[in-house]
């Protein structure tokens, strides 16, 4: 792990939102376990410097999509905690209104596109979203995060295709964590190569260390640059999920010392291991950041408690048409 390439100022501010993602995560259990958070819930935990090492290189202008697991990419992007933590609640000041819940965070303003709980759902829409900043004569690109699994599905090559074909300013990010839900890579795949499906459609592509933040930043500047003047660009950040796949998964094809293995070097391990050597680092700066992060947590959660049920009589608002579909 390596810092150099980071400026001290502007490395304690990444490791920062590294540290409010996994608390905010954290915390997130907590609130499911006790029944507040409802449905499915998939946690980023171990791969929170992809998100924040793909967003350094983002103007506000590009346009993002996500999976489900996309709770660090929100945060990254801006999304404000508090309304991320109601539409957990399922609230309707949440940021989808209380529609979409953990899979579906939504916000137009800054250009996040939603998670999406199809694999490999949201390829299209960047590739769409592309599309159209290149027909409207634009500059910003289009973002798609995605895991390793999506290579099995026809969307992927379908979009990979398509943006080689036009030549669409889109950075397709391929969040390799080796499980796809609860199955190696290996055991589905006959090519685990995930750079080399970006090559087969003439897209540039690069591997990098997922865990290594730094590394993610100069990578995601390249692949952003890349697709400003040369088309598509490819970008495989492996990496390693800390928890389950979801809150439902008793994750029995892994073992324990696996896990523990990854987290030894896990990102937020390592970068703040990086800092403390190289003097930027202390216990004071660190315990800072914590209560920072907690003292926004604990207030997104006062928002999400407070914060109302969308009415009954709206439920079926910009679900149907008046006038259209009613029996008659």
């Amino acid at each position: 792990m390596t810092t150099m390439s980071l400026p001290g100022e502007r490395a304690l501010d990444l490791l920062y939102e590294m540290i409010r993602i996994r608390r905010f995560e954290e915390k997130c259990v907590e609130l499911y376990s006790a029944g507040k958070i409802r449905g499915f819930l998939h946690l980023c935990i171990g791969q929170e410097a992809v998100a924040i090492g793909v967003m350094q290189a983002l103007t506000q202008r590009d346009a993002i999509t996500a999976t489900y697991r996309e709770h660090g990419h929100a945060l990254a992007r801006g999304v404000p905690m508090n309304k991320i933590m109601a539409e957990m609640f399922g609230k309707a000041s949440g940021c989808s209104r209380g529609r979409g819940g953990s899979m579906h965070l939504f916000d137009k303003a800054r250009r996040f596109y939603g998670g999406h709980a199809i694999v490999a759902g949201g390829l299209p829409v960047a590739v769409g979203l592309g599309l159209a900043e290149q027909s409207l004569g634009q500059d910003g690109i289009s973002v798609c995060f995605f895991g390793e699994g999506a290579a099995a599905e026809g969307e992927f090559h379908e979009a990979l295709n398509l943006a080689a074909l036009w030549r669409l300013p889109v950075l397709f990010v391929c969040e390799n964590n080796g499980y796809a839900m609860g199955t190696a890579l290996k055991r589905f795949e006959s090519q685990t190569d995930m750079c080399r499906h970006a090559r087969s459609y003439g897209v540039t592509s690069e591997s990098v260390d997922g865990m290594d933040l730094a590394a993610v930043v100069n990578a995601a500047q390249r692949a952003v640059d890349g697709c400003h003047t040369g088309g598509p660009r490819f970008l495989e950040c492996k990496t390693y999920r800390f928890r389950a796949h979801s809150m439902y998964d008793p994750e029995l094809y892994r073992t324990s010392s696996e896990v523990e293995d990854w987290k030894r070097r896990g990102p937020i391990v390592t970068f703040s291991e990086g800092l403390r050597a190289e003097g930027f680092l202390g216990a004071q700066k660190e315990k800072e950041m914590e209560e920072r992060v907690a003292e926004e947590i604990a207030e997104a959660i006062a928002f999400a408690e407070a914060a109302p049920l969308e009415p009954v009589e709206d439920l079926a608002r910009d679900v149907t048409t008046p006038g259209l579909g009613e029996v008659q």
